[in-house]
């Protein structure tokens, strides 16, 4: 077992050693030293065949006849006949072909312990709702009931209902929304969001693993234990050939007594194309795919790719920009310039989304001086600009100071059917300017969508943490099958589950922590490249730069890559039979068999080099 744990721990250094010994094998036979490339040839037949002798070995202990099983008959074989030319080609062939399936297949695991680290690890516990003298203590002494104190750019440590105190969350970690959402007593909270502004008194409902931050490390943990790897393509079909093979080769060295005839059935028997030729597909596929900004962890993810029958989206940051953007503008009195310079001055002296939304928009505007800035949570600012008080925020605000917004009610009406958040701004007690801000489609959504549909997946779903009617929106305007708002992370991975057990193969679009469980649910998990690690590590593809153009292009990468595969498979199998029938008619013999066998593995190297031509 150690030789199979160094082999496992060094495999580039394994093959970068056994490639050189065989090729100082070829060149010592050249030079005319035929017994030191013998030599050399079975130093690499022992090197290449340990390892896989003691793979068979373990398999039939598991009552599993495997290829190595095939391939280790083979290699002794080659052995007791003295041709370790053909033993060291054979092991050289199957330590490669594992070798670049094992690196293409590697998956992360690091997602579980990245989420970890985002659940806070203490808290400052309190004895009453009223209290400001707190102990620190470790997460996992918090009790359901316990009231928990919470400062301005702290994590909330627990799920619970606020008692006192009101302030600006980032719930982003939960609902994948951007939106910062200002919440007051008897309101809920969720552990893993962090307090963007204010002080809160917490009691606690549910703690540890059953907050819903929790939930979604757990959900994320057994998906993936429940999500194997599938089992190689080689491996499912030397379930039935190696014992063929074998069967084989014992009746003819029976019948014939021929024990060299037997030997030689077994090494031509087995499939070195067949070995090489599906991780060569695999590595040709993903090579392309990596070209054009396509991340693929494996084999499995092109085959399931393909299977596709149902496109899911998270909404924000995957078929939308994912920053909020002033995208309407209406001015009711005034100079426009002057009425926008004066609330991007105002909105300076704000974080929020919005606020950051009109900053970036009017970064040329001069900025005026500001005076008694008064920040009002949860609906706006008030500040005065020389002798002009002005109102900028929500309509609440607006109701709060009188201001009559009757001018705007048409324009009102038409951005908050469209899905817009307001911002209206009022200067000396009169409307002067309503802006429309919102999240805008990434421009190549709807032309993306209309590709998939063309690439026969119909069903086209869109979930998402926002509220519905801007889910229904967005949905609408990429003309998608179905679209789910208000989700949790739980919901996303419910409804993804429901689709799966009507037959449908779902691959899952998203990019942030809550959408990890659904990506690790979903028969394909697809990241987009600006999204967190977490979303990243445990997706099974990634476009790379947020790219949505790649989607189809992977689409078809993965058809061509599995359909490529198949054509492997079926040359490697085609040469075998061939060659036993050349073996049993006379025509084929060890020589000339072993040159047809290495013409069938440049064959199918070359088909699979064709992927790089996509």
């Amino acid at each position: 077992m150690k030789i199979l744990q160094l082999t496992n721990q060094h495999q580039k250094i394994y093959i970068v050693l056994m490639t050189s010994l065989i090729i100082l094998s070829f060149v010592s036979g050249w030079l005319g030293n035929g017994m030191i490339g013998h030599f050399i040839m079975l130093v690499v037949t022992i090197l290449g065949g340990s390892p896989i002798v003691i793979q068979s070995i373990s398999a039939l202990r598991y009552k599993v006849v495997s290829i190595e099983l095939l391939v280790s008959f083979a290699v002794i074989g080659a052995i007791l006949i003295g041709e370790f030319s053909e033993s060291g080609i054979v092991v050289w062939l199957f330590a490669l072909g594992r070798f670049l399936e094992a690196r293409t297949l590697t998956r992360t695991r690091s997602a579980i312990a990245q989420l970890v680290q985002l659940m806070p690890k203490q808290a400052l516990r309190i004895s009453t709702p009223t209290s400001r003298i707190f102990e620190l203590i470790d997460i996992d002494d918090i009790q359901v009931g316990d009231y928990v104190l919470v400062k301005t750019g702290s994590q909330i440590p627990v799920d619970g209902k606020i008692v006192n105190g009101e302030g600006a969350i980032n719930e982003a970690s939960i609902t994948g929304e951007s939106k910062i959402n200002f919440k007051s007593q008897a309101q809920n909270v969720f552990a893993g969001t962090s307090l963007d502004s204010g002080t809160l008194v917490i009691q606690a409902d549910k703690v540890g693993e059953d907050t819903a931050f929790g939930k979604i490390i757990d959900l994320v943990e057994t998906s993936q234990d429940s999500q194997s790897q599938a089992q190689q393509m080689i491996d499912r079909f030397a379930k039935y050939y190696t014992p063929v093979v074998l069967v084989l080769a014992v009746l003819i060295g029976i019948v014939t007594r021929d024990i060299r005839l037997a030997i030689t059935v077994l090494i031509l028997g087995c499939p070195g194309a067949l070995v090489i030729g599906v991780p060569v597909s695999t590595v040709a596929g993903i090579g392309v795919a990596a070209r054009h900004g396509i991340l693929v962890k494996g084999s499995e993810a092109l085959v399931q790719l393909r299977k596709v029958t149902t496109f899911a989206f998270d909404k924000t940051g995957t078929v939308t920009k994912g920053t909020p953007t002033v995208t309407a503008v209406q001015n009711y009195q005034g100079l426009e310039m002057q009425n926008l310079a004066i609330v991007a001055s105002i909105e300076h002296e704000s974080n929020h989304p919005l606020a950051q939304a009109i900053q970036k928009e009017y970064t040329t505007l001069e900025l005026m001086p500001i005076d008694k800035t008064v920040v009002i949570k949860g609906k706006g600012i008030v500040a005065n600009v020389g002798q002009q008080q002005v109102v900028v925020g929500n309509q609440q605000l607006m109701h709060d100071y009188d201001i009559d917004l009757t001018i705007s009610q048409q324009d009102t009406d038409y951005f908050l059917r469209e899905g817009y958040s307001l911002v209206y701004v009022a200067i000396n007690h009169q409307l002067h300017l309503l802006l429309g801000i919102h999240d805008p489609l990434k421009p190549e959504a709807t032309k993306i969508m209309q590709q998939l549909r063309e690439l026969d997946n119909q069903r086209l779903v869109l979930m998402s943490g926002d509220q519905q009617r801007a889910v229904e929106i967005v949905a609408h305007q990429l003309k998608l099958t179905q679209a789910y708002g208000d989700c949790l992370p739980e919901n996303k991975m419910a409804l993804i589950q429901q689709y799966q057990s009507h037959g449908e193969r779902v691959a899952f679009v998203g990019d942030g922590v809550n959408d990890s469980p659904a990506l690790v649910t979903a028969n394909v998990g697809i990241a987009m490249g600006n999204g967190t690690d977490i979303a990243m590590d445990v997706a099974d593809i990634v476009l790379m730069h947020a790219d949505l153009n790649k989607l189809p292009l992977a689409v078809k990468i993965a058809r061509a890559t599995v359909m490529n595969m198949y054509q492997n498979i079926i040359i490697a199998m085609l040469t075998v039979v061939f060659l036993l029938i050349g073996l049993f008619t006379g025509y084929i013999f060890m020589a000339s068999g072993m040159l047809i066998h290495e013409l069938s593995i440049i064959v199918v190297t070359l088909n699979g080099v064709r992927l790089l031509r996509l």
